[in-house]
């Protein structure tokens, strides 16, 4: 296992899951801290953006002045949900963008309302086994540009990709006792 003692990440803390959260990184070994002002975003060497509603988040982002200084954060990024949504520098629908920090294109909503939430096991590339994937009124990626790396797909729709060090996901992985995809975040930290 590897080791992230050194390592202190944060989590958005305006809305989502974010104990959640807190817990699988806690869980690898990491310090995990909520983040809600910017002297705590500049403690961190990674950010969790957690899902949540986005319009709110951003609005929450805004008020609390954290909106620049995450439009600005050049560390790993790790984006569930909501979280993918705030990273995408496009929208489906002229919706304008959040932190536009990846070049995907982003549907909101995409799988349905809350009622049509699910679970599934998902492919993952470099798992070796599926991934127990939790999609709660979850986007998916319409577009992405030329250097984001496709990692999963749902029924012929991206749900999770990656761009330098910016990893987005469609679905929870923070609501599973499967540790793998915040583990494959934290590895953005040692490359």
């Amino acid at each position: 296992m590897n080791d992230y003692t050194k390592y202190t990440i944060g989590v958005l803390s305006l809305q989502g899951a974010v104990s959640e959260h807190i817990a699988q990184i806690e869980t690898l070994g990491a310090k995990a801290i909520a983040v809600k002002s910017l002297s705590e975003l500049q403690q961190v060497d990674a950010l969790v953006l957690p899902g949540g509603e986005s319009t709110a988040m951003r609005r929450l982002m805004h008020s609390s002045g954290l909106f620049q200084a995450l439009k600005s954060f050049d560390k790993p990024i790790l984006g569930t949900c909501a979280g993918l949504i705030l990273l995408a520098n496009k929208l489906e629908g002229g919706e304008p963008p959040h932190l536009a920090k990846m070049n995907i294109q982003v549907q909101r909503n995409a799988f349905g309302r809350q009622v049509d939430s699910f679970q599934t096991d998902l492919m993952i590339k470099g798992f070796a086994d599926s991934f127990p994937a939790v999609f709660i009124r979850a986007p998916y990626i319409s577009r992405i540009g030329s250097e984001v790396e496709v990692l999963a797909e749902w029924q012929g729709n991206v749900v999770f990709a990656k761009q330098g060090n910016l990893l987005a996901c469609a679905f929870h992985p923070e609501l599973t006792s499967d540790t793998r995809v915040v583990e494959l975040f934290l590895q953005q930290l040692k490359e």
